[in-house]
């Protein structure tokens, strides 16, 4: 049953989205996640496996220094928002994916790509868990199959097969399934949690080179 909307949980409103909109783009570089893909990064992280507390998520949205105490507080504050609404939102049937947007020859389109980019970021947190599970467990694999389809349209994924482009109903078809996608898997986690095992291979020691999860995953997800 849909929540009317006076009844959604406190999210964040247009002023606010444009504000944090404009710190990212001041203070990101090149690769740096924006507004759509911090969203898909904290999309990812609710819905996920396991606990992944502020101080390890933000490494991945803030790279510099704050200019002020002020400022600092305002964005950390916005972006603690911008997390509390998701799962808020998916109880209550009023998440929707904050999309970029890129120009084309027929004028501005919406674009998942940097959702998807950010959403792999997510699982890259607990790439162990996700992979192990993915691999194993073809559930999972079925639950996730729109946010695949995108990545894959958009590059962010690589598949072991060659795919062809969505059209345009088809990538639009995608796009509306997201929420129910994150509801089904948050319901796969909550059901299936990790095992022991799986839990255990996470605390084993990482080779010295493994710092970072691995970018090239044939069928898994890349950046």
């Amino acid at each position: 049953m849909n929540t009317p909307k006076s009844e959604w949980p406190s999210s964040l409103d247009d002023k606010e989205l444009e504000e944090l909109d404009i710190f990212l783009r001041k203070h990101g570089g090149e690769g740096d996640l924006m507004l759509d893909g911090v969203h898909g990064l904290l999309s990812s992280i609710a819905v996920g496996p396991l606990e992944v507390k502020p101080e390890e998520w933000l490494h991945e949205v803030l790279h510099e220094a704050f200019d002020d105490e002020d400022e600092g507080n305002r964005t950390l504050a916005l972006l603690a928002k911008l997390n509390d609404s998701i799962m808020a939102e998916l109880d209550v049937d009023a998440y929707e994916p904050i999309l970029g947007e890129i120009d084309t020859e027929e004028g501005p389109m919406l674009s998942a790509a940097g959702w998807c980019e950010g959403f792999s970021r997510g699982i890259d947190m607990r790439a162990g868990l996700w992979e192990a599970r993915l691999a194993g467990d073809p559930d999972l694999m079925q639950l996730l199959g729109p946010v695949m389809a995108l990545a894959v349209d958009e590059g962010v994924l690589q598949a072991d097969a060659e795919f062809e482009k969505l059209t345009d109903d088809e990538y639009d078809e995608c796009l509306g399934q997201l929420p129910e996608v994150l509801s089904a898997v948050s319901e796969y986690w909550q059901a299936k949690p990790p095992t022991e095992d799986e839990l255990k291979a996470l605390t084993r020691p990482r080779d010295s080179d493994d710092d970072h999860p691995p970018r090239q995953r044939s069928g898994h997800w890349v950046h």
